[in-house]
């Protein structure tokens, strides 16, 4: 056998070999996913599936027995079209608050020269690391003061300062070079044309992941909602959710599956869609000089 044969037959063992084990990569990605969907789809099962046939053993993964009363119970048990409409509408001024705020706070770090500047970002880091249950008795107290107890505003007043949104705006504006900048100002532009015409039009998928972060934790959050609100027609839907569950005095179990997918799916129908923005948003904040 000749040095090229066997050189040849090296790397075909070589290529042969790297295929199996992205095969193999392939297929234990594929059951994981598989295992981490399983709950998903049991509850969708379920919240389709007639009540005395919901809970059977072994339990009915192909449903034979289909029917949509459950989705119709869950409206008529609580007002759950107007807490949908609730969370859509918190949700929706949190996310554009925080991108604006976290906007000119990040400009400010990120290319603003002012006394104090690291040491005030840096006590924005510290904050990172303290949680929301710490300071819930003052916030509290300061809506209490303010009259906005069971309103809406006590939901995103509190939160339109996001500290991780600046961080992860400040880290994508240090990528961009300084010659845009420069140029801009030798065109005559100032700090809020620099910023609303240049930075933030480069930062479409940092700001669609940071949005895509903002509304799905004030989607889901519950803790904050739970203690601002008790009126059940301005409650937030995992407030809801805990409501049909136990201020009822229990609800039928596929009656509450069928309200958490409700709200799930167009969740995950949002993440599938945006996922590469996701990830190249994250991709692209962490890559900073």
């Amino acid at each position: 056998m000749s040095a090229t044969e066997r050189v040849l037959r090296r790397r075909r063992s070589s290529i042969q070999g790297s295929r199996l084990a992205r095969y193999a990569v392939t297929i234990v990605l594929a059951v994981i996913a598989i295992l981490m969907f399983l709950p998903i789809y049991w509850l969708i099962v379920t919240s389709i599936t007639e009540p005395e046939h919901a809970f059977s053993l072994p339990p009915e993964w192909f449903p034979l027995h289909i029917t949509s009363a459950s989705y119709a119970s869950s409206f008529d048990l609580i007002p759950f079209a107007v807490q949908i409409m609730n969370s859509i509408e918190v949700t929706t001024i949190v996310v554009i608050g925080q991108l604006l705020t976290s906007s000119l706070a990040a400009y400010a770090f990120a290319r603003l020269k002012f006394r104090g500047r690291d040491g005030l970002f840096t006590v924005f880091l510290v904050a990172l690391m303290v949680p929301l249950q710490v300071t819930v008795i003052p916030i509290f107290i300061l809506m209490r003061t303010l009259g906005l107890l069971d309103t809406q505003v006590s939901l995103w007043l509190p939160v339109l300062l996001s500290v991780f949104g600046i961080f992860f705006l400040r880290q994508h504006f240090l990528s961009l070079p300084d010659e845009l900048e420069d140029a801009a100002k030798i065109d005559g532009a100032g700090h809020w044309r620099i910023l609303f015409q240049i930075l933030l039009p480069l930062s479409g998928p940092i700001l669609a992941a940071l949005a895509i972060f903002s509304a799905l934790v004030t989607w889901n959050d519950f803790f904050w909602p739970n203690i601002m609100i008790t009126s059940p027609d301005k409650m937030t839907v995992p407030v809801g959710l805990v409501f049909l569950q136990a201020g009822l005095s229990g609800a039928p179990a596929v009656v509450v599956f069928a309200a958490i997918a409700t709200v799930t799916i167009p969740l995950l129908v949002l993440f599938l869609i945006a996922q590469e923005s996701i990830m190249r948003g994250i991709a692209l904040a962490g890559v900073s000089r």
